[in-house]
């Protein structure tokens, strides 16, 4: 049986993850992880259902709706749209357009803007497993890095600013960590790593 740390480096993982691995068991090392980021990539590297992938991007993302300026809707619209994919209720046309919208709010409004962008585009380019692994992990990563700026914005005159805005980023990757653990159990991962394993 391969190690996590030996999977992990097969399915290229950063340099990072890998060493935090060691010799974590499988289920140790989807259950105390507290990246988000890095469990929405390893989800997405083992090919599982994308509407899950989908569903803790879009969930992810919606810690960063309260980041986002005061009348601007076009990342929560992205990320219900997205969500309504999930359920058959929208179509990728409809997801690509908000999508767009959101991309656009994400340059010209809110850093934050950026997670409902990344939520959508993995919905929207959903016949592309890779594609939808990496937008799903920079969901949350833009979620974090808006917890981070929000944070360092709060505590500008502080001295302590940059750790102040560090324990928000790390706080944030800790919940989305467990947002996805609840979309995405450890059962359906397991059933991901034997599958992955046949193909050997």
């Amino acid at each position: 049986m391969k190690t996590t740390k030996a999977i992990l480096t097969e399915l290229g993982a950063c340099r990072e993850a890998v060493k935090w691995a060691g010799r974590k068991t499988h289920k140790q090392a989807w259950e105390t992880c507290k990246r988000g980021d890095w469990l929405l990539w390893i989800a997405g590297r083992f090919d599982v259902d994308r509407k899950l992938l989908v569903l803790a991007a879009c969930a992810c993302a919606r810690t960063a709706l309260k980041h986002v300026t005061k009348g601007e809707d076009r990342p929560r619209i992205a990320i219900e749209t997205a969500e309504a994919w999930t359920r058959g209720e929208a179509t990728i046309e409809q997801v690509r357009i908000v999508a767009d919208a959101a991309a656009y709010a994400a340059a010209n409004a809110a850093h934050a803007a950026y997670v409902a962008d990344a939520a959508a585009y993995a919905a929207a380019n959903a016949a592309d497993a890779a594609y939808v692994a990496y937008a799903a992990a920079y969901a949350a990563a833009y979620a974090a890095y808006a917890a981070y700026t929000a944070a360092a914005n709060a505590a500008l005159a502080a001295a302590d600013a940059a750790n102040a805005a560090a324990y928000a980023a790390d706080v944030a990757y800790k919940d989305m960590a467990d947002i996805v653990r609840r979309v995405i159990p450890f059962s359906i991962i397991k059933r991901a790593i034997a599958e992955y394993k046949g193909k050997e």
